[in-house]
């Protein structure tokens, strides 16, 4: 099985195939003056500032000056990346627009601009992964914003934020547990509860090309593939999915495998095989919807 799925995870395609479905959602790009300036209470950090090229308009007020041009932001708290709830909702409408510059998308909370926790720009290569964060954002309760439902927003911060400054690291750890890749590992026939089992070593060829293909990804496939890892335990498999091979159902199967057969030698323990299936689908076919949306030939860009 090793064989065939590097073989299928390292052969050379134009176009991955997308996997997912997502609604097209009408945003706006037209931002207006909200009715409050945002709770002073909250870990969200709000900025002020003038500039005169600015695309955005608050409303002008009803005497004859010239309306004044302005530039707001939204900065997202260090705790966003924890998982915690992070505060109460201060916003009433999503919206997405061009970057300043051209080059990419942003999102915007009423009117401001939704940055990171680093006070850097949420700026997204493509339309269609911009309205899936912004998706996420909508859909936010009054009562408290969770982070743990954005996993889009997570990995973006990830991707503007983590890469660029360890993407050698990034690389480097995936390349350090190649060797003992879950795909690689073999039970024995004759496998007994007290006997363990290890993967060899790989070639160096393949894993100089394992190496060469990271290296080429730009920082949101690097995010991905590594959030994909991650989740899997295995290169490999995560490699199948960026280049096209694996659907997110086949790669659950291959992922849960080993643990498939225990449960079905010993039995599901609820409350905890449940759980461990639901939040593997979540951050599996989270990366995987990133990764397609982030590139600038996906279906719904």
């Amino acid at each position: 099985m090793a064989a065939t799925l590097l073989n299928k995870a390292l052969k050379p395609i134009k176009h991955p195939s997308f996997l997912s479905s997502l609604r097209s959602l009408n945003f706006t790009s037209l931002a207006t003056n909200p009715s409050d300036g945002g709770s002073t209470s909250s870990p969200f950090t709000f900025d002020n500032k003038e500039k005169d090229n600015d695309s955005i308009y608050l409303k002008p007020s009803t005497s004859n000056a010239t309306p004044e041009k302005k530039t707001t932001s939204v900065t997202t708290p260090i705790s966003f990346m924890t998982g915690s709830i992070v505060g109460k909702r201060f916003y009433k409408k999503v919206t997405t627009r061009e970057s300043d510059d051209g080059i990419g998308w942003t999102v915007m909370l009423d009117y401001r601009t939704l940055k990171t926790p680093s006070k850097r720009p949420l700026k997204l290569p493509t339309l269609a992964l911009a309205k899936a964060i912004a998706a996420e954002w909508e859909y936010q309760q009054t009562d408290g914003i969770r982070p743990f439902t954005m996993p889009l927003m997570k990995l973006a911060c990830t991707a503007l934020e983590r890469v660029p400054l360890t993407r050698t690291k990034v690389i480097e750890h995936l390349m350090k547990k190649f060797d003992q890749d879950l795909v690689f590992c073999r039970a024995p026939e004759d496998n007994t509860l007290n006997a363990g089992f290890f993967g060899g070593k790989q070639g160096e060829g393949l894993t100089k090309a394992v190496e060469n293909l990271l290296k080429k990804t730009d920082d949101c496939e690097l995010a991905a593939i590594d959030a994909l890892a991650a989740a899997a335990h295995s290169l490999v498999i995560a490699l199948g999915i960026f280049r096209g091979k694996l659907q997110i159902e086949e790669a659950i199967e291959l992922i849960r495998l080993e643990e498939d057969l225990q449960v079905g030698k010993w039995g599901l323990v609820e409350g905890g095989h449940d759980i461990d299936i639901a939040d593997l689908k979540v951050q599996i076919a989270s990366a995987t919807v990133f990764l397609g949306l982030s590139r600038k030939n996906s279906l719904f860009d």
